[in-house]
């Protein structure tokens, strides 16, 4: 097998003869597969390079395997409620999941829950991180998009409540995909909506770069990584490219076929929920209702793939296949620990001189700080 081996993992929401399934993109050779349940829309996910995660469809758990033993789930991850979308940091410390219109953020060291965010008013419908794992942004039906600064959150302060870097508001109908570009606070999100508009924004300022309009409503949407085009999947089948180095350049504009370099792709017959671009931008996943998932190339828009599912399929993406995935003998360097339902509250006490107080952390740590007379 070649250092570097690009794979396609994909589920689908009937989940009949597996829950994952990987495969090679370019022969569509099946390459393993991942057992036991079905995976809910915007919640596979691989933590470390070592676990593989998704949430059960419908239920108040995550499914868990370690990447190299296929054959059995290794753990589930009990929630406090139904996980509609689910993210890892990159950098393998953090996992964040939406429950309703709450935000959830373990540790994955201690499986401790760190915090719980609650600024949406309604359910969360998908998470992204930045490629560094400074920062998250979450969306849902309540058509807001927010970006989460990692550190300030995790910065002890009882006096206040955790908000938001930014809060973006011009989406009049619920957010239904995110995608972050790379630079990691320098980073364009690109935000797609049922509004019928994907808009394209800058975390460092918060500022709006660009809202584009389609004839659709728009279920998922990518970034190559060059960041050259704009690829939206559309409730009707059709997936379209946007070139954003064509000018003028425009805040706001309506998507035209052939102008500017824009086109279509068209083969699925059902909305387009996941969309993916490989590592050289050259292939483009889809992943659709009409279960099946398709591979693209880009240049010329012809669809090389198409590989039939036992369902509406509700994850499809390209990754770097881990060196232990196809290993059977490796084993993760670290043990999950059993992830916890609550927040565990620090206790502030007064001693009896009323000089000081005690700060009762987790783990039963007690800090003692003295205040000035």
């Amino acid at each position: 097998m070649a250092a570097v081996l690009e794979v396609v993992l994909s589920c689908d929401a009937g989940g009949s003869l597996w829950n994952c399934n990987v495969w090679e993109p370019r022969s569509g050779t099946t390459l393993t597969s991942y057992r036991g349940g079905n995976t809910s829309a915007r919640t596979l996910c691989v933590l470390g390079g070592e676990y593989l995660l998704g949430a059960q469809l419908g239920k108040n758990y995550i499914n868990v395997w370690e990447l190299q033993r296929k054959d059995q789930l290794q753990q589930k991850i009990v929630c406090p409620g139904i996980v509609t979308c689910l993210a890892v940091s990159p950098n393998g410390l953090y996992v964040t999941a939406g429950i309703e219109e709450s935000i959830y953020l373990w540790e994955v060291s201690t499986g401790n829950l760190l915090l719980t965010l609650s600024r949406h008013y309604q359910e969360l419908t998908c998470i992204r991180f930045t490629d560094d794992s400074s920062h998250f942004i979450s969306g849902g039906k309540d058509n807001l998009v927010m970006v989460w600064n990692l550190c300030s959150l995790l910065q002890i302060s009882y006096a206040r409540v955790p908000e938001p870097q930014h809060v973006w508001s011009r989406h009049t109908l619920p957010v239904t995909d995110i995608h972050c570009g790379v630079g990691g606070p320098l980073s364009r999100v690109a935000t797609a909506s049922l509004d019928q508009t994907v808009k394209l924004w800058e975390i460092s300022c918060g500022e709006l770069l660009m809202s584009v309009l389609f004839d659709v409503g728009i279920m998922s949407v990518a970034l190559d990584p060059c960041e050259y085009y704009l690829f939206c999947g559309g409730n009707d089948g059709s997936i379209f490219q946007v070139n954003l180095f064509t000018g003028p350049v425009q805040r706001e504009k309506n998507f035209q076929t052939d102008k500017d370099g824009s086109q279509i792709f068209k083969g699925h017959r059902n909305q387009v929920t996941c969309l993916s671009v490989s590592i050289d931008g050259t292939l483009l996943i889809s992943g659709s209702h009409d279960e099946t998932v398709r591979l693209w190339d880009i240049p010329s828009k012809q669809c090389l793939r198409t590989v039939n599912h036992k369902g509406p399929v509700t994850n499809a993406f390209l990754m770097i296949a881990s060196a232990n995935m196809f290993n059977p003998d490796c084993r993760p360097n670290i043990s999950l620990p059993k992830f916890s339902k609550h927040v565990r509250s620090s206790e502030i006490t007064e001693s009896e001189e009323g000089c000081a107080i005690t700060l009762c952390l987790q783990h039963g740590q007690k800090y003692c700080i003295k205040l000035p007379a």
